[in-house]
């Protein structure tokens, strides 16, 4: 019985398919078969109305099938099927939650199908769809749903921008937020938006106003989701990109080739062309503009209006009813915001202090959020009590270990973006733990105090301040900025051009045999090879007329001003040298270095102010920098001698990505990990081999993998032994006379530069 009604079925099917067909084919000449059809599938339809909730299975396939049939060859008859769409949305409105599921999903699907055919605008179906989505209580229907919405939205962007769409879905997205603050429902708003931000469809700012509005919603999933979004959206969205533009290239060459030696079919043609339409797709990639996505922190209108409902209605409310976990994320974003955008939240100062004791859980992420939080423009005074708890409650000789690294680490970074934050009786007590037998402490303060020796060297002892924070306090090049201070602005990496160039003047008298503070000898070879840098990298263009050459008025009197300047050095060094711990070798080095950074400033002044900067002088400065850059993330210098910047570039270190619970207490961290954990750390951002080798095994290793030989003394090692043994025997059957003939022969070739006389 069961087979005859599977074999009864398939027989329907295989009909409605083969009148499908020809219906497609033909739709003049086989209109009076849809035309009947037609009045089956409305029979159907009244009789399912009539009662959907009692409907046997016969009639919900019959039904089925017809809706299948009739989304089919929509476009065939539109004239008479005008009311289809409109009958689909009602079903589907007003019985979805009681429709059988295969009829919920094949009407849903039909939708859909009518909307690639363009029988009904994507406006149409999205705003039937989107109230299911919204109301109903099946989790598979959401499901299905939630993705049929997001691969409509895809597709009706994929060839260009859908502003009108755009608009309307995310009008809708926006009011379902603000309609009522307390319902879960706004959490699919949440997740299309974000969906469509990564896939980079949607980047102007009215989605970010739509996730700011979710934000200060009163239900804790639609916050998180929120947060989470101006968290990590941008990564996400950068990773996406990232994958996107990994896939391999299609070589074009090789699938012509296979097509030109199989045999011909449909498949290899349509391969073929598929392979092709990917490749003209990559091209218009590579050489289309890159698109300008700015982070959703930065598309915000009122940030500081955003920090302060986030911080007075989820943190400094009492009556708030979110977890720990979550709160910490809205801090972070709070904190986000104020250091980003260098906002005045001055309550939020205070707020923290009843977090910072190492008992309070997830301390090390308040810590992170109070570092993030601080910039150069919040008083020092509300830092200070702060920076002083911290100090109280972590840092001390009874404390752990790890306790006590966090804590220094957490106050180097608060004073690495405010530096007046710190006294000067304080920090040197800080200092002090730079001897301190734990590892981790004593690099925390190490890190403290050569911060210190960049942006407040007057704040430590003399002994603590180094050789170069000592040369800059007694040249006046450092000293501390005030509060609210900014620094004259510059050409970043200028001193770095300067160097170069004096590098390569250097360079040029030395193989010249001119010594090396020549005043003149090289001076014109030096304008001769600026205008050669100039004519090349202009390329030879002239609309815009001749460029006027500037040179220095000073330029012959150079080394003149040079030696009063050490010699009031030396002097000041004499008259301020009462400390008496160094000793006069030590003086004599501090005023050369002192000697020697004068003249580094005198050269990038003289660069920046007589000095027309040419294309290539452009293209140099730009390699310098990010040469720089590499060197800096490489664990080198974190920036140079002549910095303008207040504090000396720390501020920014973790402006993009934000600062992290794990970066306060990397010490500690680094002490829990397993030796394997510990291995790929020191890995990281290394060369990828797949073992610890020798130079020469590695060496070997690539001559094989490129398919070169060994040589004849490395082949003879793995000989076989058997194979060797009558060799060996015959050696030491030798007499002296044949033994004294092979020596001889062996010097001979020796000498004589091998067996191919190379020597002669």
């Amino acid at each position: 019985m069961v087979k005859r009604k599977v074999a009864a079925l398939e027989k329907i099917d295989a009909d409605f398919a083969s009148l499908q067909y020809k219906i497609r084919r033909d739709p003049k000449s086989y209109k009076d078969e849809f035309l009947k059809q037609w009045e089956q599938y409305e029979s159907q339809r009244d009789i399912f109305l009539t009662s959907p909730t009692t409907a046997s299975a016969d009639s919900i396939e019959a039904f089925h099938n017809m809706v299948d049939l009739m989304a089919h060859i929509a476009d065939c008859y539109p004239d008479v099927m005008g009311r289809f769409p409109g009958d689909l949305e009602a079903i589907l409105t007003q019985h979805h939650a009681i429709l059988h599921p295969e009829l919920r999903e094949k009407i849903v699907g039909s939708l859909l199908l009518l909307r690639r055919k363009d029988v009904v605008n994507s406006a149409a179906v999205l705003q039937a769809l989107f109230p299911i989505l919204v109301a109903s209580p099946s989790k598979s229907l959401r499901a299905l749903l939630f993705s049929k919405i997001l691969s409509d939205l895809r597709n009706s962007n994929a060839k260009s921008i859908n502003h009108p769409l755009n608009r309307t879905i995310q009008t809708v997205l926006y009011n379902l937020v603000t309609a009522d603050r307390t319902s879960p429902r706004a959490l699919w708003a949440v997740k299309i938006t974000r969906e469509m931000w990564k896939r980079q469809i949607w980047t102007e700012s009215k989605p970010v106003d739509v996730m700011k509005e979710a934000c200060l919603a009163d239900c804790e999933k639609v916050v998180i989701g929120a947060v989470r979004f101006f968290l990590g959206g941008d990564k996400e969205r950068e990773e996406l990109e990232d994958e996107s533009s990994d896939d391999e290239d299609v070589d074009l060459a090789k699938v012509k080739h296979q097509v030109s030696i199989n045999k011909k079919t449909r498949k290899q043609k349509k391969n073929y062309s598929k392979a092709l339409d990917k490749v003209k797709r990559q091209e218009r990639k590579k050489h289309a503009p890159h698109p300008l996505n700015f982070s959703a922190l930065h598309l915000l209108h009122d940030a500081q209006g955003f920090a302060e409902q986030l911080f007075s209605k989820h943190l400094q409310n009492t009556k708030a009813k979110l977890s720990l976990d979550s709160k910490l994320l809205v801090l972070q974003l709070v904190t986000r915001l104020v250091g980003l955008h260098k906002l005045t939240v001055v309550p939020l100062y205070s707020w923290f202090i009843k977090f910072l004791t190492p008992r309070q859980q997830n301390v090390t992420s308040f810590l992170a959020s109070l570092a993030q939080g601080t910039h150069s423009l919040v008083p020092p005074d509300a830092l200070e009590p702060l920076v002083q708890k911290i100090a109280n409650e972590f840092i001390s000789e009874a404390s752990a270990a790890e306790v006590c690294a966090a804590g220094l680490n957490a106050i180097r970074e608060v004073c690495a973006r405010q530096p007046l934050a710190m006294t000067d009786t304080l920090l040197q007590d800080l200092v002090q733990f730079r001897r301190s037998k734990d590892k981790g402490v004593m690099m925390a303060a190490k890190g403290l105090l050569s911060l210190y020796r960049e942006v407040g060297a007057e704040l430590l002892r003399k002994r603590d301040r180094g050789k170069d924070a000592t040369i800059g306090l007694r040249s006046g090049v450092q000293k501390q900025h005030r509060f609210g201070e900014e620094a004259p602005g510059g050409i970043e990496g200028l001193d770095l051009l300067a160097n170069w160039k004096h590098e390569q003047r250097r360079r040029r008298l030395a193989e010249q045999g001119l010594p090396s503070d020549a005043e003149s000898g090289d001076d014109d070879a030096d304008k001769e090879a600026d205008d050669d840098e100039w004519e090349v990298a202009s390329d030879g263009s002239s609309e815009s007329g001749d460029w006027i050459a500037v040179s220095s008025e000073s330029e012959a009197e150079d080394d003149a001003p040079k030696q009063k300047k050490r010699a009031r050095t030396s002097k000041s060094a004499a008259e301020n040298g009462e400390d008496g711990e160094a000793d006069g070798d030590d003086e004599k080095d501090e005023e050369a270095a002192a000697a020697e950074h004068e003249d580094e400033i005198a050269r990038m002044m003289k660069l920046a102010t007589t000095t027309v900067l040419t294309p290539a002088d452009l293209a140099k400065l730009q390699e310098l920098r990010t040469a720089a850059s590499v060197q800096r993330a490489l664990g080198g210098p974190r920036g140079s001698k002549n910095n303008s910047n207040s504090n000396g570039g720390h501020e920014a270190r973790h402006r993009d990505e934000g600062l992290t619970a794990e970066q306060i207490e990397a010490p500690a961290r680094l002490r829990k990990l397993t030796k394997e954990e510990r291995v790929a750390l020191a890995r990281e951002g290394k060369p990828d081999r797949e073992e610890h080798k020798s130079t020469q095994a590695i060496r070997k290793a690539k001559l094989q993998a490129a398919g070169k030989s060994t040589s004849n003394r490395e082949k003879a090692r793995k000989k076989n032994f058997l194979m060797t043994l009558g060799k060996a025997r015959s050696k030491h059957k030798r007499s002296l006379v044949e033994t004294k003939k092979v020596l001889q022969g062996h010097v001979r070739r020796s000498t004589s530069g091998g067996r191919r006389r190379n020597g002669a």
